[in-house]
């Protein structure tokens, strides 16, 4: 079928953005985490501290990229920043490793819990994991592909189809009295780290992901007034969300028994004495890491979108279907690679553990240089337009940078052969660069346009 070919337009309000915000990060983490969380903390009062911190550095984070984002507004979000801040070469390798590491491998990882929990409730045999991850790659690549319209209202809807599942979860906790008070058998700790910096590490990969938002930030309208709103009342949120959930836990479980419990949430409801509570957890779960992957898919596309604008090599993904108001080719490559990876983890023992080492190093290394590229920027292009500047500056972007750097050693350091694929990965890309360099005489200058 024919298409018209255009650019993206702005038609998402800052309550499309919100829902992709929220929907992104409030997946499969806070249903794993708070656990290992609760068990790392030495007091009720730390932990709900650790959550609340959590909170505080996404939301430095969240005016860090508001600024970026509404004084450079393009597809490619952290791709756009980064060549701008450190040249094309660098903006390259970023927008390779979207493609075949970071937006691609958490889509499979998110895929992978979708299927374990979507197995619980209707179990496959043989690999129900693997099965129902790639189907929902699959399904969900199409439903992206089919426009941006019908995406949206779909994450619309299962955004806040989870909060409401969320809002009776925190219910029940705060206000059900517990049938059962003894805690879950204890789980074997292999852990030697510091056991707030453990803590931590789990609480902000929890908060991650809003800063998907950067990629919808051209089609975000009036992108320069509402970007920063639109970033704050996401965090704010999910901040919220996050403190009410935990609070919910500790009411009923305490302390140490949350922090021997292998499945909180499940275990909450099983000492809450509801019969259906297991059931209805797995399919809050399922709906939710539904949700991340829709919106992950979405934004990831934009990233390649802008690779292929840029870099003729990869001129295949540049295809902008304005019928559908959505990159086309580029949402068919990440399918068929997210897929692969799926096929990839199916064959380990752990599919999601398999995929989190394999995001987790990259990740972090260019949300790090995308922070302190907000420091460059502000030293070479002093005359651009900013609609929005970090307040309390430069103390905000140092104590993101500073955090960002400590999971950069926190990945490294707790993660296996995962991650050095993932880093294998990336290397993959500068021999593509080298030879684009020397065929199509690619400028390696620092983009300082306004």
């Amino acid at each position: 079928m024919a298409f018209r070919e255009g650019a993206p337009t702005q038609s998402l309000l800052p309550i499309d953005v919100v829902s992709i915000i929220v929907g992104i990060v409030i997946g499969a983490g806070i249903f794993k985490a708070p656990a290992v969380v609760a068990a790392n903390s030495a007091s009720e009062t730390t932990m709900m501290l650790a959550w609340l911190l959590g909170g505080g550095i996404s939301l430095f984070g969240a005016l860090c990229y508001a600024e970026l984002a509404t004084t450079f507004p393009s597809a490619g979000g952290e791709y756009h920043f980064l060549t701008k801040a450190y040249g094309r070469s660098i903006g390259f390798l970023f927008a390779w490793s979207r493609l075949v590491v970071l937006q691609t491998g958490s889509i499979a990882l998110l895929a992978f819990v979708f299927g374990d929990y979507l197995g619980q409730l209707f179990p496959l045999r043989g690999y129900s994991s693997g099965v129902y991850a790639a189907a929902a790659v699959v399904l969900l690549t199409a439903l992206n592909i089919m426009g941006l319209r019908l995406s949206k209202w779909t994450q619309h809807f299962m955004t806040w189809l989870t909060l409401a599942g969320m809002v009776l979860i925190i219910a029940a906790g705060l206000v059900i009295e517990p049938a059962v008070n003894s805690p879950p058998p204890a789980a074997a700790s292999t852990t030697q780290v510091p056991a707030f910096g453990l803590a931590m590490v789990f609480v902000l990969l929890t908060y991650g992901g809003w800063n998907e938002a950067a990629y919808v930030s051209a089609e975000l309208h009036d992108v320069r007034r509402n970007m920063a709103k639109v970033l704050v009342a996401g965090i704010g949120i999910i901040t919220a969300v996050y403190m009410l959930v935990n609070l919910a836990y500790v009411q009923t479980l305490g302390l140490e028994g949350m922090s021997r419990s292998e499945v909180v949430t499940m275990d909450m409801m099983r000492a809450l004495s509801w019969e259906k509570g297991a059931w209805l957890v797995s399919a809050l779960i399922a709906i939710a890491v539904f949700a991340s992957i829709n919106v992950t898919i979405l934004t990831g596309a934009r990233t390649n979108y802008a690779l292929a604008r840029d870099f003729p090599l990869f001129g295949f993904l540049g295809h902008w279907n304005v019928d559908k108001n959505a990159p086309t080719s580029a949402l068919l490559v990440q399918g068929v690679i997210a897929l692969l990876l799926v096929f990839v983890g199916a064959g380990s023992r752990s599919g999601f553990e398999t995929m989190v080492q394999y995001v987790s190093p990259v990740f972090w290394l260019f949300f790090l240089m995308t922070g302190v590229s907000l420091l460059v920027l502000r030293y070479r292009v002093p005359t651009a337009a900013r609609p929005f500047r970090v307040p309390w500056y430069p103390v905000v972007p140092l104590v993101f940078v500073a955090a960002c750097a400590y999971m950069l050693y926190s990945s490294l350091a707790y993660t296996g052969f995962g991650a050095l694929l993932g880093v294998i990965f990336l290397a993959a890309g500068i021999p593509m660069l080298i030879y684009m360099k020397r065929t199509t005489n690619m400028a390696t200058e620092i983009d300082t346009a306004d």
